[in-house]
């Protein structure tokens, strides 16, 4: 069975597989896919009897080669089901497993067919879109002071606009996105996450309305000082993909957090904002929102 590289103009033909689906990791947004999608980590896929199949492949790891699990409009695969399609695919297995659904299944038939390994850095942070909004309670004191001291300093002197990011402002993100990028060294490993998430976001960037993408930005003083950009995940979830900002304003990852929930996420019951990648810094910034509960990934390898 032949697969195509998943490219930005196969978003309207999959997006009727990604509606419904069930699964909470934010792997399962189709515009992340999307975006993450390159020639040193390619998305690839095939459509076979009404299931969509995406596969993921290293240039550099060639063992790391991958499913994830198949998406139709059919209930939950069984261990079975995904043991007949790895085989019949020719791949050793899949990633990205949800701790959630394999709770569905029989634990006892999964193993007769895998072997079942926690994929730690892959665990994502979900948060309740109404705290995240309200940030009350002494959980959240330290936020809302930062925040109180970014609108003291900024916002309440007319510093700050914050508005919708629409095509004619592509070209001031991509600037912000450069200038930062220079004071994270994002370029100095091509393998590296930062690297990896340079050329998601520029591919997001220039294509939001294909990718059904929303975001906000935020201007100091009349230039780019922040964005924030996130995507539908189902029905009960959205995924906010990328967050930047400038470290030199105090308050403002704070106050972009805040401004994303309000302005992009209020529809929904969760904000899932992804794995920490085990970077401890990481975990302790998505640690200090208090997340409601944590989505555990799975690889799943052919016995």
């Amino acid at each position: 069975m032949n697969f195509k590289q998943l490219d930005v103009s196969d978003y309207d033909i999959l997006k009727v597989f990604f509606k419904e689906q069930p699964y909470s990791l934010s792997i399962y947004s189709l515009a992340s896919i999307i975006a993450w999608s390159s020639r040193m980590h390619r998305a690839l896929y095939t459509i076979s009897d009404g299931t969509l199949f995406i596969a993921g492949e290293e240039e550099n790891h060639p063992n790391d080669r991958h499913l994830i699990l198949p998406l139709s409009s059919k209930a939950y695969p069984s261990p079975s089901e995904l043991h007949h399609f790895a085989r019949k695919l020719g791949f050793d297995g899949y990633w990205y497993a949800p701790g959630d659904y394999l709770e569905k299944l029989d634990r006892s038939e999964l193993d007769s067919y895998f072997t079942v390994e926690e994929q730690k850095e892959f665990t994502d942070y979900a948060y309740l879109a109404e705290d995240m909004i309200r940030l009350r309670g002494n959980r959240f004191a330290k936020k809302r002071n930062l925040i109180h001291q970014f609108t003291r300093d900024y916002l309440s002197k007319d510093r700050v606009e914050v508005q919708t990011i629409r095509p004619e402002y592509t070209d001031e993100c991509l600037k912000f996105l450069e200038i930062w990028c220079e004071q994270y060294a994002c370029g100095e490993d091509q393998e590296s996450s930062l690297a990896c998430e340079k050329n998601a976001l520029i591919t997001t960037l220039k294509n939001m309305d294909r990718l059904e993408s929303k975001g906000i930005l935020i201007r100091i003083d009349g230039e780019v000082s922040a964005f924030g950009i996130g995507s539908r995940l189902n029905r009960t979830t959205a995924t906010l993909n990328f967050e930047k900002a400038f470290s030199e304003f105090k308050g403002l990852y704070q106050f972009l957090d805040n401004e994303c929930a309000k302005r992009l996420f209020s529809e929904f019951l969760y904000i899932n904002k992804e794995s920490d990648m085990n970077v401890p810094n990481l975990a302790k910034s998505k640690q200090s929102y208090n997340p409601v509960f944590r989505i555990k990934s799975y690889s799943l390898v052919l016995r």
